[in-house]
This record gives C-alpha cells, structure tokens and sequence, in this order.
C-alpha cells in the first residue's frame, strides 16, 4: 500500500511506463530491470489491468517466451482490473521502492517537505528546556522566597531531565534527539520495549529484507548494536550462524525475552518460524514448536493474551491474503488452529490487533491487493465467536500498514496509508465503549504519515508514553518520536452516553457468580432493557430477572 503519490488509476499508468510496460510486451529496458519471474509476473498483471482475463490461446511450444508470457497472464484468472492494478504497483514498489521518486515532475508534483507539527505555545513564565544534543534537558530551578516576601542569596541548581522526560508537551508528538549511529532507514520491522530499552530487528530497506538487531536505552538516548548471533545446537556453531533476513515479521516481549513471529524471507519456509531473543546471552535461538504450524506469512497481527499468542491473517509467500487464526500456546510450545464460529474479516495483511479484558481480540483496518479497510471485528476468546460491532465517534478512514498500541482500555492507532496518502492523525479507541476520538495530528509528508512503522507503550518515571519508530512514505524513515499522554486525557467520544440495544454495538464484559447449588453464571448487563439475563453455563439457560 503506497502511502503517497497520485491516486489510481492514474498512478497504475505512472508505474507501468515507468517500468517499460507498453500496450503489449514488456520492453527490453523492463526486463533487464526485473529478474526474468519478476518482469513475467508484472506483464501478466499488466494485462490483466489493461485487456482483462486472458483470451488469446496459448502459444505454440516453439516458442518459449510468448508461452511463459501467457502462462504468467492466464494463471491470473478473473483477477479484477483494480486489483491487479494495485498489486503491480505494489511489486514495483517492492522490487524499486525509489521508482515514484524517479518519475517526470508532473506526475510527481509534490515534493518531501519538512516536519510541520502543531506544538504548544509557550506560557509566560516558563522557562523553554535547553537541549544539550545528549537525550538530557536542563531546567534552571528558580530560587527560593523566604517567609518575608525577599529573594534569599541562593546558587542557582539545574534540574537535568533524561530520556523520555525530555518531552513536556501532552498529546504532541516530539522528535527525540537521539545519540549513537542510528538504525538504517526502514519499514516492515519488529519492535518492542523490554527494560526502558526499545529493541528493533529487522525489516525492508530499498526492496532489501534487514537482519541486524538495534536497541535504544530509553535513558539515555542512545542507539547501539547488538551482535547477536543464532544459536545452532552447539556452542561452536552458534558463533558463526546467522540469523536470516526478514520483514513483516512481529515482536512480541514476554517476561525477560522476546519472540520474533513468522515474516517474509528471501527463501521462505513452509510453515511460520518462531525465534527467541536471550538480552543475557544476545543470542536466538529457533524454537521447536508442536502441532500443526502455520503457513509462512508476513504482515499478520500477533497478540500475546496470557501465555498465548493469537496470529490472524497476514499474506503468504504466494502472495495469497489470508484470515486464518493460530494460536500457540507458550507454556506447551503447541499451535492450536481455530475454527471460530461467525462471520471472519476479509482476508487480509497489514492490520493490527489488541486484545482487551483478557478476552476480546479487536481487529481493525488492513488492506487487499485491491482495496484498504476500515472495518473492526471482536473475536471472543472464550465462545470463538466472531462479531463486528457497530463504532462511536468519528469513524477512521480506511489505511492499512498503520500501527498500533494499548493503554489501559485505549488502543492507539498511528500512520498507514490508503494508496493516495498517508493517515496525519493519531487515534484513540475506548475499547469499553468502542468509541474512536482524536487525540493528535501532524502535518506534511512526516514520519509518523508513514506505512509500516511501529508503535510502542512505555511507562517511563511514573509518566505514559508512545514511541514510534521508523516506516515509509516515498522515503526510508529512522526517526524517532515520542507522544507523553495525558493523566486527564478524556477519550470519551460525545456520541458513546447515547444509549443503544444493540448487543453487538458494544463489547460487554461479564461478571461470573456462583449460585446456591454451585453452579456457575455469568451476569451481563443490559441498561437500554433495564433487564438481568442470568446465564446458566451447565444447563444454557437465559432465566430473566426484572431489575
């Protein structure tokens, strides 16, 4: 999903002559640009956007490039045109992610502009922090009053912030001054925070897949390098082995380690790879699972509820969307594949997921070859029963490649792109109500407007905090930024006091009671009916109780 640029299908013709596609075969030029299954993929979907499903019989065996052409062509079936518009384009910009860069200016009129953010203004009296390019602040302290109202002699002190502490603005978003040699650019990486330090592995640089593993001493600033290496079953051979280049891949901290989850590789596997990170040892190690696995995807959502972790949808290495759902089990190390009951989103990738009460898993927004989504299903971990609830407040547009965190009951989501633009506002998502509100927004072709970027919570000196890192938006993107949220922040959208009774507008969230001859109910409550449905587990009794 390009997150900048013209809209389709105008940016569909853009990428095929930049690419040497012309009415008919590639040109010479496209196919010593493209590795030779690369450039027969783009024809066939070239001709699939601009003629339709193959209708011309297929060559004679003498000649073996007009039959592969036709083969790449035909094998596409009744594809529609808008999809297999979206899906070249995405290739190109897999294969060249620099090619909208390079196009003539009027079809690219709009260039890179610098960071316009909306920052607060400066109250009287305060005295701005001064940077010392260190990740520090220093704050003079005012001097004291003694009880007669005069200024007593005093030697001025100076307060130094670290770290996060730096930002003072609430619910603005702030570049951070980092030190160290920083991350290469990139987009489609994994990160998590584990001990104030904020690890990143992996991802895509100019069409590269990234093994390299980064972190940032959330105290300091600071980025380093790790050297990890891949333990191979014995010592000797853990010092040499290398871990394999991926994107799309999810991170995922547990206790005192993190688990790299599935990803795309240069040489996929048949099934998903699960690797454990030791921050002791600096080493991964593959961990040998039970079960039936996953196929190998990339661009799934994976979500840690209690010792699991749920896997939904994501793309394969055919490039085929899925919306399966996995769960592996991490005390056991043994995949469970779930058949839910009830309507399951469209395939697709790129999404994010959350999980709320220890029981719900939210999915929200993604993307197909063809289209993006804005759509949020539930899923109940305990019925598996998949609902798609109606939302409050303003409702987001679709994006796909956006990023997401929790906080409580809110689920923040930043970035992604809808194949015109990049998505400028931060949202909220009251998970109770499941109502949406705004919390912040940016202006320009920014960072934080990005496909592919990662969004993580940490709570640093007693203060909450988001951090986003990395993504693409025409460019390779390595910064950092940093949102401090709000004790008070009131994410109560003015449409979620208007009662409804509809069931499924909101996620109800039981109470469990144990009656008189033991058995076990389950207590949810109505307001718009003003009526208590007593659930009898044992028997599947509703007995209604006038309230």
């Amino acid at each position: 999903m390009a997150s900048s640029g013209i809209a389709y299908p105008d940016r569909f013709y853009a990428a095929a002559a930049y690419a040497g596609f012309g009415p008919g075969a590639p040109s010479a030029a496209a196919v010593s640009r493209f590795q030779n299954d690369v450039a027969l993929l783009l024809y066939g979907l070239h001709q699939q956007a601009t003629v339709g499903p193959c209708n011309v019989p297929k060559p004679r065996a003498w000649s073996p490039v007009e039959q592969s052409k036709w083969t790449s062509w035909h094998g596409l079936g009744s594809m529609p045109s808008a999809e297999a518009m979206r899906l070249f384009v995405k290739i190109l910009e897999e294969e060249d992610p620099g090619w909208y860069s390079r196009i003539p200016e009027f079809i690219n009129p709009q260039p890179v502009v610098d960071i316009e953010m909306h920052k607060p203004k400066e109250e009287p009296g305060i005295v701005p922090a001064l940077t010392n390019g260190t990740g520090t602040s220093s704050i003079p302290e005012p001097k004291t009053i003694s009880e007669n109202g005069s200024s007593m002699e005093t030697q001025d002190k100076v307060v130094i912030l670290e770290g996060l502490s730096t930002v003072s603005a609430h619910e603005e978003w702030t570049a951070l001054s980092v030190s160290g040699q920083r991350p290469k650019p990139r987009y489609e990486h994994g990160a998590t925070v584990l001990q104030d330090k904020m690890f990143v592995f992996g991802g895509n640089h100019n069409g590269r897949y990234l093994s390299d593993l980064q972190v940032l001493d959330l105290k300091s600033l600071t980025w380093s390098k790790i050297d990890a290496k891949l333990q191979a079953g014995t010592s000797d051979s853990a010092k040499t082995a290398q871990v394999s280049p991926c994107a799309g891949h999810s991170l995922i901290s547990c206790g005192n380690k993190f688990f790299s989850v599935a990803g795309h590789t240069k040489d996929p596997s048949d099934s998903i790879t699960v690797k454990e990170f030791d921050p002791h040892t600096c080493t991964w190690s593959i961990v040998r699972t039970y079960g039936k696995p996953p196929v190998s995807r990339g661009g799934q959502s994976v979500t840690l509820v209690g010792t699991t972790l749920v896997v939904f949808g994501g793309e394969d290495a055919k490039r085929c969307l899925l919306n399966d759902l996995h769960i592996l089990d991490l005390e056991t190390m043994t995949w469970d594949d779930v058949d839910a009951i009830g309507t399951p989103p469209a395939p697709r990738s790129d999404h994010v997921a959350a999980c709320h009460a220890d029981r719900y898993l939210l999915i929200f927004g993604g993307g197909s070859h063809a289209t993006c989504f804005n759509d949020l299903h539930v899923l109940d971990l305990q019925t598996m029963e998949w609902s798609r609830p109606k939302q409050q407040g303003p409702i987001p547009s679709p994006r796909a490649g956006h990023a997401g965190a929790t906080v409580g009951e809110n689920w923040y989501i930043v970035g992604g792109g809808n194949n015109k633009s990049g998505v400028s506002e931060t949202l909220a998502l009251n998970m109770s109500t499941l109502a949406w509100s705004v919390v912040s927004t940016v202006e320009g072709r920014v960072p934080l407007a990005s496909e592919g970027m990662t969004l993580l919570y940490s709570n640093y000196s007693g203060e909450d905090y988001l951090i986003s890192f990395g993504g693409y938006n025409g460019r390779y993107n390595n910064e950092v930024y940093a949102l401090k949220l709000s004790v008070n922040l009131d994410l109560q959208s003015s449409t979620q006091d208007q009662a409804t009774s509809d069931s499924t507008s909101r996620v109800l969230e039981p109470e469990v009671e144990i009656s008189q001859d033991g058995k076990i109910r389950e207590i949810a409550m109505d307001n718009a009916d003003s009526v208590m449905f007593f659930f009898d587990i044992q028997n599947y009794m509703e007995l209604p109780m006038l309230t």
